[in-house]
């Protein structure tokens, strides 16, 4: 059980998870008009279009499915742990994340429909990234599991029983972080279009910049002092 969240971890998950709703609500209002930063309701969509034979949409679909699996199948790769702890691998994840996003402006300036491919990448790799601490589970990219999860502990704390209230805390910063970041994207997107990938895509570079900086210079990162023990 969470009983304190470092700072790193509180800021990271609120910044992202304000910059996945940003790109998720930008994607659902362009022209392509489906979801980037979850699975569910696409998998919905892509069990009705093989219902009714539309080619077009079961293609378009699974290769937005299997978008956001490849950006999860690379946060594996590159970070290689499931629970969150320090190292480099997270610097370079969010490099990743932010050079998917700058290829998926691009392509939505073209009006390309891969440039949702390169956003769902972006989010599946972004939802891995973040994965566990302390045994909670954190993420970013959508609220179905922690919507749940944080109404199970409201119904525990309800009976008497214990809960973390520092992980409740966090669940809540990012579930307000997430819609805060859809309400931006949506009133971006309403003046600039696409230009409002822009957003995110600062976020996750200054996020990529800060944390290489900052990293060697936490206390979780810090190796303690071994004594010298006498022969």
């Amino acid at each position: 059980m969470i009983t304190k969240l470092p700072r790193w971890i509180l800021w990271g998950g609120a910044v992202l998870a304000f910059s996945a709703g940003c790109v998720n609500t930008a994607a659902l209002m362009g022209f392509a008009n489906l979801s980037v930063s979850h699975v569910t309701g696409n998998v919905s969509l892509f069990a009705s279009a093989i219902a009714y034979l539309d080619v077009h949409s079961i293609l378009y679909i699974g290769a937005l499915l299997l978008s956001f699996l490849a950006g999860a199948i690379l946060s594996g790769f590159v970070i290689g742990q499931a629970s969150l702890k320090l190292g480099k691998g997270y610097g370079k994840a969010l490099y990743i994340e932010a050079l998917l996003l700058v290829i998926s402006y691009w392509l939505y300036q073209q009006h390309d429909y891969l440039g949702q491919l390169a956003a769902a990448m972006a989010c599946g790799l972004q939802n891995v990234m973040v994965a566990t601490y302390s045994g909670a589970v954190i993420r970013t990219t959508h609220l179905t599991g922690l919507t749940s999860d944080m109404g199970a502990a409201i119904g525990n704390w309800l009976a008497g029983r214990s809960i973390s209230k520092p992980t409740l805390g966090f669940q809540a910063i990012i579930w307000y972080c997430f819609c805060g970041g859809s309400a931006v994207g949506a009133f971006m997107y309403a003046k600039v279009g696409y230009g409002a990938l822009l957003v995110p895509i600062t976020i996750v570079l200054t996020a990529a910049f800060l944390y290489n900086y900052a990293s060697g210079h936490l206390p979780e990162k810090r190796e303690p002092r071994r004594e010298k023990h006498s022969s």
